[in-house]
């Protein structure tokens, strides 16, 4: 009787947001979505990504494309670096790296960038068979936009196995998928514990991210509590929030600190870099050696001067040749103001378009199209495609782990 009256109750759920809230077009379309992977002798992961995002809608206020929020394995992130002149500078936050684009993209557009992200604890020791390594890898999903095409080419050096079954291109396994929202897609390679410099404190673990999969739970059971009063709540909130509750601001200022350090010479073509170029003027090649963000609680003392830099721009920092700090001062959503217009829950967004479902180390966040609008009034991000899979699975009489979007 208790397991009828749950399945009810989620139906019904389900059936008061069909209705409740609107259904939007989509805003982009990510036509192909590659990852390159090399395996560095430190067992550290080189990451290439090459994305050709191609914008649907840049009016009805979402606006257009100027960064992207792309979801990576974790945040043991040791460097990251634009590839192409379409990459403006890349700032990493949590599991996301944040793409800045050379300019604003409008509808038709096609934005193709590429960059490198070199990525640490991406492995597990001896956890198949004694004397194995292996590396488990879900490249960040997208829940509101299609992936014409997936392909993730792996250098296949010392690997003894694989999963699941692909192709081979010359020194690359490579597999190729399409991805409708939301979906996701795990590979696996395996390699014998001395074929790279393997570190058992490195090692990654299942439970590793186990926090951020609770973290979604008790948001998707505060979402449902939240949901039960949809239709009560709406006014009394919105007359709080135009009473000044949660922030009288819809924005506030975000201020990012990047160092910087640039080539003396393009690594390319040898050019030598003009003073305040990033990219090279004779075969674009980008001029970016390093970058590292930087935190006022991870400032060294040699670097508090950092935190004097408040304005946009790039500010040359200490003595050392070709380093300056990267200054990004913007507007952003104030998490705490809520418009009494969204009580809708404001699902067409050019905000982040996902959640992080993961249960594994290796497994991506989600990522999508940031920059406009705030999504989810409720900040829930209960989707309605979630709850069918769950209304499914209890109905089944499973434990609906892996319907619920849980991996590992």
């Amino acid at each position: 009787m208790r397991n009828k009256i749950t399945v009810f109750a989620l139906s019904l759920l389900a059936f008061v947001m069909v209705f409740a809230m609107p259904v939007m077009a989509d805003t982009d379309e990510i036509l192909n979505y590659t990852i390159t992977v090399d395996v560095n002798k430190d067992a550290t992961l080189n990451l290439n990504y090459h994305l050709d995002w191609k914008v649907l809608d840049s009016g009805s206020g979402i606006g257009p494309l100027t960064w992207m929020k792309i979801g990576i394995p974790n945040r043991h992130v040791l460097s990251t670096q634009g590839l192409s002149a379409t990459v403006d500078h890349i700032n990493l936050s949590g599991n996301y790296a944040e793409v800045y684009l050379d300019r604003e993209y409008y509808e038709g557009d096609v934005a193709s960038v590429d960059f490198l992200i070199v990525q640490d604890y991406m492995y597990q020791v001896d956890k198949l068979k004694e004397g194995e390594t292996v590396y488990s890898f879900t490249p960040g999903w997208f829940d509101d936009i299609d992936v014409d095409e997936l392909v993730i080419r792996w250098n296949n050096e010392n690997c003894v196995s694989f999963s699941p079954e692909c192709t081979m291109e010359g020194d690359y396994n490579v597999w190729k998928t399409r991805l409708d929202n939301g979906d996701r897609f795990t590979v696996t390679m395996v390699y014998p514990n001395d074929a790279y410099g393997f570190d058992l404190s490195k090692s990654s673990e299942d439970g590793s991210s186990l926090g951020d999969t609770i973290a979604e739970l008790i948001g998707m059971i505060f979402g449902i509590l939240m949901l039960g009063g949809f239709v009560a709540f709406p006014i009394l909130l919105g007359y709080l929030f135009n009473r000044g509750f949660g922030g009288n601001s819809p924005t506030i200022n975000k201020t990012t600190r990047v160092k910087v350090t640039y080539f003396d010479s393009c690594p390319g073509c040898g050019a030598p870099r003009k003073e305040g170029a990033k990219f090279c003027e004779y075969c674009g090649k980008s001029l970016v050696k390093s970058e590292e963000t930087i935190t006022d609680e991870q400032l060294k003392k040699e670097e508090k001067a950092a935190s004097a830099f408040t304005k946009n721009g790039e500010f040359r920092y200490g003595s050392a040749p070709n380093t300056f700090i990267r200054v990004t001062s913007v507007r952003v959503p104030n998490p705490h103001y809520r418009a009494p217009s969204r009580s809708s829950g404001g699902h067409h967004s050019s905000c982040a378009h996902s959640s992080c479902a993961c249960a594994c180390a290796c497994a991506c966040a989600g990522g999508g199209r940031a920059g406009c609008t705030t999504k989810d009034f409720y900040n829930t991000n209960l989707k309605l495609a979630a709850l069918k899979r769950a209304l499914k699975v209890k109905g089944a009489g499973t434990s609906g782990k892996k319907e619920a979007g849980i991996d590992g």
